[in-house]
């Protein structure tokens, strides 16, 4: 599979959790191209980053976001305000920040990040912000390609910002065909995401591409 110049092994040859190769670089044409080709980056190596294109896939349609009723008085309420690609390495770095169980560091590294703004800067990878008074408590990044965002990461630090963000983010995103989740999580399937077959993404990503 061509990604860029570079030949990639068939996705469907992964391995269980998804892995696919590593090697390449973080340049945005490589990054479009492999994201719309259903891989994205997880972490570095001395090989190069890992690509990942995990089967099933999480993903959720705009239509199914779930808003649960103790989101109710948050979205009708003026404790948060939304606003999106005000703080955009902000956003990177808190997400950067997350304690995760499963791991030591972050997965954010150096060469990521850099690229990451760099996507930013073209009007690629965007941010969805929670704000509170002018403090900045929760948000989420991703690329927005041909009608579907690619999400990557979240972060809050106090209840309910993340959510908040990723529910107001989806309702302002002008022709939002699909947010893909990429693995699950408890979190996401609350907010209305489900798993489907990584064949049934690819097609979405082909038609959309296609249009």
């Amino acid at each position: 599979m061509q990604i860029g110049v570079y030949e990639f092994p068939d996705i469907n040859a992964s391995q269980e959790d998804g892995f696919v190769a590593a090697g390449g670089d973080l340049l945005p044409a490589t990054m479009m191209d492999a994201y719309q080709h259903g891989l994205f980056p997880w972490h570095d190596s001395p090989y190069g980053p890992c690509w990942y294109s995990p089967n099933p896939r999480m993903v959720l349609y705009p239509e199914d976001v779930h808003i649960q009723k103790s989101m109710r008085p948050y979205l009708n309420g003026k404790r948060f305000t939304f606003k999106m690609n005000t703080a955009f390495e902000d956003v990177l770095d808190a997400c950067a920040n997350v304690p995760r169980h499963d791991q030591a560091g972050t997965w954010i590294w150096d060469d990521y990040r850099e690229a990451m703004i760099t996507l930013h800067e073209k009007g690629v990878a965007i941010s969805g912000e929670t704000w509170e008074n002018d403090r900045l408590v929760g948000g989420l990044y991703g690329l927005f390609i041909n009608g579907i965002l690619y999400g990557e990461s979240m972060f809050s630090n106090v209840s309910n910002a993340s959510k908040y963000a990723f529910i107001k983010t989806v309702q302002s995103l002008q022709n939002l065909r699909l947010v893909d989740c990429q693995v699950p999580t408890n979190h996401l399937k609350q907010l209305g995401a489900n798993e489907i077959s990584r064949e049934a993404f690819l097609a979405i990503i082909r038609n959309v591409n296609v249009g």
